[in-house]
């Protein structure tokens, strides 16, 4: 029997990504897929469980679809995704008013749980084998047509001290490049322009499979493809080859931005958190990448309050954020995750990894601001996305979706979301960028 189901999806693009394949099973089972959760069958909500804030946020979305299931706007909640693989049990004891969890090894069963809960009135608990999780499958794309995120890869093998990724996860399983090829050209084919290549960790892509790294020859082919512009999220700075760079450098679809996440600076503590870098290894290859790729845009993450860091290590790390001027940062207090090493060592207080975290951000608006400030002038590529009523906005290659805001720009002709025009940058506001079209869209 056709139910009508509503997902509700949280924290990264790679879960993202799970969503839409689970959004695709429930469709290909005769279900109605609907945006809002009100009226809906069952509501699934596809929860993150990275950090306890992401778990916290799951929690709310839980108990604001209970407050629609206790009205009679919705009969059964199903919760999946990484929360639920890592608290499935106390999901299902806290939280009475879910009917059924799946974990991260059961995304494909999801057609299952909905006729178990709905038919059978079971309270279904489904837990795959988490290193053989199905990678691939259909999708219903819940992101606008002009952009979609392609995963190349599940799980992490890094394990680094602080991250509770491989136990919710799994271990590193690259793709082959031949379904990933195959799933690009779909891509293509249905009008994506921008596609953002994803993994935990992207530039360990084909060392399981291939027994090399092959990231750069599936770059080739991607930019063989009909895209207009390719972007890439976390890449692991060790493993940043000079073939990666010549690719990233001479390849005209794919831009001159790099999610490079380093977390800290300080040699003591990338080693108590089992990072494989140097602060000198850090500082050559984002140098290297700047020489040789011209106009880059880099991203990072760094996480205040790590253990053994004191004030001269903060202090060292804003110093390197100053020195190589990294254009954006998401900067979080650590957060020791049960289960963790990091969590078992000693660490500053909450308070203080926040304030440094505030201390952080400082810099970094310091830095972007003299970013924008050198950008005033140029003419950017600029993909639009929508009008506020006043003015349109959209990205240019240095902002990637949902992270790095947006360029607004006026024009007296009538745009169509999804075409990439030509913008005279002239301004900046709230750390965004402002500015003109140019004559005639690209």
């Amino acid at each position: 029997m056709p139910y009508k189901v509503s997902f509700i999806s949280l924290g990264c693009a790679k879960n993202q990504v799970n969503c839409e394949q689970m959004m695709a099973v429930a469709a290909n089972a005769g279900h109605a897929i609907q945006i809002e959760p009100e009226g809906a069958d069952v509501v699934v909500v596809n929860t993150c469980g990275f950090l306890a804030s992401a778990c916290e946020e799951a929690i709310e979305n839980i108990l604001e679809t209970a407050g629609l299931k206790r009205a009679g706007l919705v009969k059964k909640i199903l919760v999946t995704g990484c929360m639920a693989q890592r608290y499935q049990q106390d999901v299902l004891r806290e939280l009475p008013e879910v009917d059924g969890v799946l974990g991260t090894g059961s995304y494909d069963r999801i057609a299952d749980a909905i006729a178990e809960v709905m038919g059978k009135g079971g309270k279904p608990c489904y837990m795959g084998d988490i290193d053989a999780a199905n990678q691939s499958g259909e999708r219903i794309l819940s992101t606008p047509p002009w952009y979609a995120w392609l995963r190349i890869a599940e799980g992490c093998s890094n394990r680094c001290a602080y991250c509770v990724i491989p136990s919710i996860r799994g271990k590193y399983r690259s793709r082959t490049m031949e379904d990933i090829l195959q799933e690009a050209a779909e891509l293509s084919d249905a009008g994506v322009k921008e596609l953002i290549v994803i993994a935990q960790d992207i530039t360990r892509y084909g060392l399981d499979l291939y027994g090399e790294r092959k990231l750069a020859a599936l770059l080739r082919e991607l930019c063989k493809l009909n895209f207009h512009w390719i972007r890439l999220h976390y890449l692991y700075p060790s493993d940043i080859t000079d073939e990666l760079i010549d690719v990233v450098a001479g390849e005209e679809k794919i831009l001159p931005y790099l999610d490079i996440p380093i977390q800290h600076c300080n040699d003591k503590i990338l080693k108590a958190m089992r990072r494989r870098d140097t602060k000198a290894s850090l500082t050559a290859v984002l140098r290297k990448l700047r020489e040789r790729v011209p106009g880059l845009v880099l991203r990072t993450s760094i996480i205040t309050g790590l253990p053994g860091e004191g004030e001269a290590e903060f202090e060292e790390l804003c110093g390197f954020l100053r020195e190589m001027k990294i254009e954006r940062a998401g900067v979080f207090p650590f957060s020791p995750e049960e289960g963790t090493p990091a969590a078992s060592m000693e660490y500053p207080d909450a308070e203080t990894a926040k304030r440094r975290a505030e201390l952080a951000v400082d810099v970094q608006s310091d830095i972007i601001d003299a970013y924008n400030e050198s950008a005033l002038g140029s003419v950017r590529e600029v993909l639009c996305e929508g009008f506020d009523g006043e003015r349109y906005y959209g990205r240019s290659y240095a902002e990637s979706p949902d992270i790095d805001g947006r360029i607004w720009f006026a024009s007296d002709e009538e745009i169509t979301p999804g075409t990439f025009v030509n913008v005279r940058l002239t301004g900046a506001m709230d750390g965004e960028l402002t500015g003109e079209l140019e004559r005639g869209a690209l």
